[in-house]
């Protein structure tokens, strides 16, 4: 029995296959060789083309399973780490609209500053635990902001790792962890964030489904496993 890891860095796309009895790694492997392209348009903006992660992903998952010997239907779980708060936006049919501003992008620097200056310092930090700042929705508020014709056909918001898991299965969700790390989770209240969503007039609808962090956030799907080599329904 086995347990394929993957991590969706910004330098690189990793996998690891593991032992689940003995907790040994059995194979592991990254692309691209070099370093990841990371897209700068302008000062202290870092974008990544969330493809280019499904690519790398691709080849990682090929030189694992051919490495190993490992059959598909022996791996029984799949779990992703991720760089951590990206925006990926995709429409209606999971297209994505626009490369992922990555975690290291400081464009949304003043538009996080100006909703915890007039939200409140003591209501961001009791509900929020940090300030807006320059996290997820802060860049959303950004694209909100400069690419209405974008914003405008976003059917939902997602991290890197969800949009890995969106790949995998088809299904779009996030975790509350995840929204918790882009500042759209309520601490006090136990919900999302409706104070931070309303003062940036982002509509509900684009939270995607919430899942608990440690559990089943979809299966893979019959495209997606012949197109990795991996078996349909793994969790």
């Amino acid at each position: 029995m086995f347990l394929l890891g993957y991590d969706i860095g910004s330098s690189s796309v990793k996998a690891s296959l593991v032992n689940a009895e003995t907790g040994k790694c059995v194979s592991s492997a990254f692309f691209p060789k070099t370093e990841a392209n990371i897209i700068a348009v302008n000062p202290g903006w870092a974008e990544q083309d969330p493809e280019s992660w499904w690519e790398n992903l691709k080849s990682a998952t090929q030189a694992i399973m051919t490495e190993s010997g490992v059959s598909a239907a022996e791996i029984k779980a799949i779990g992703i780490s991720y760089q951590m708060h990206g925006l990926v936006c995709v429409d209606k049919n999971q297209h994505v609209l626009r490369p992922a501003i990555i975690w290291c992008d400081s464009r949304a620097v003043p538009y996080g500053q100006k909703a915890f200056e007039t939200i409140g310092e003591e209501k961001c930090l009791s509900h929020l635990l940090n300030s807006p700042g320059n996290f997820t929705a802060s860049k959303l508020a950004w694209i909100k902001a400069n690419e209405p014709a974008i914003y405008e056909q976003i059917y939902k918001i997602m991290l890197p790792g969800d949009y890995i898991a969106m790949k995998l299965s088809g299904e779009i969700c996030t975790t509350v962890s995840g929204l918790s790390e882009g500042m759209l989770w309520d601490f006090k209240n136990n919900r999302v964030a409706d104070f931070l969503m309303d003062y940036y007039g982002f509509d509900s609808s684009l939270i995607a489904d919430i899942k608990p962090t440690f559990a089943e956030q979809g299966r893979v799907n019959a495209a997606t496993a012949k197109e990795l080599g991996l078996k349909e329904g793994t969790p």
